[in-house]
């Protein structure tokens, strides 16, 4: 029998991998969302409609990868999402196939700070190298980009965001999307002008200051 807050987790990735959808982050079954609690981890399943989901289609893993319970099994991208938890000690990843980030990735080796939105991810997103889909190496390459910051882009793939909640991971994949499409606005007109590592700094510190009121 499930705990009633794993229930409550599950049914919350239902939520956010319908949002995906309605926000146009992803395509078809692309893309996938999963929430921590305690050493279990409830995923978004492999390959199936988001649309038609049910709290029992949302597979629960241990952090090794095991299966615990769910009627489908767990997302292709599973190791993505472990090696976010046990490197990163996050508690939600959300993983999108947004357009304007995957183009970026095509033309760059990060998001450059076009937008002190920036700061709340931690500083300029790197971009991950390619790797197959659901390998290892994937998974590692990921877990570089990640490192001291709130999410990754994917090159030739999407973009990675975590969180303390999946709305906060959700929120960053959202934003992120969002500032890749500034500078790819931009940069069809011309050079854009970016903010430098001070201003961000500043701006980290003013995030800081308000998540803490």
């Amino acid at each position: 029998m499930l705990s009633p807050l794993l229930v409550e987790e599950r049914a919350e990735v239902i939520r956010i991998a319908q949002k995906m959808i309605t926000d146009g982050l992803v395509v078809g079954t692309s893309g996938n969302v999963s929430v921590r609690s305690g050493e279990l981890v409830a995923v978004t399943p492999s390959g199936v409609d988001y649309d038609g989901l049910t709290v029992g289609d949302i597979a629960v893993v241990r952090l090794d990868g095991t299966l615990v319970e769910g009627d489908l099994p767990p997302t292709s991208e599973l190791p993505m999402h472990l090696t976010a938890y046990v490197e990163h000690g996050v508690q939600a990843v959300v993983h999108t196939h947004s357009l304007h980030a995957t183009a970026l990735s095509l033309l760059r080796d990060d998001v450059p700070a076009v937008h002190y939105q920036l700061a709340e991810m931690g500083g300029v997103v790197r971009v991950a190298e390619y790797a197959t889909f659901g390998t290892d190496q994937l998974a590692r390459n990921m877990s570089a980009a990640l490192e001291g910051r709130g999410a990754c882009v994917l090159r030739n793939h999407g973009t990675v965001a975590v969180g303390s909640t999946p709305a906060a991971a959700y929120n960053r994949a959202r934003q992120l999307e969002w500032l890749s499409e500034l500078w790819l606005t931009a940069r069809r007109a011309g050079e854009p002008s970016l903010l430098d590592d001070e201003e961000l700094s500043r701006c980290a510190a003013q995030f800081h200051h308000i998540s803490a009121r």
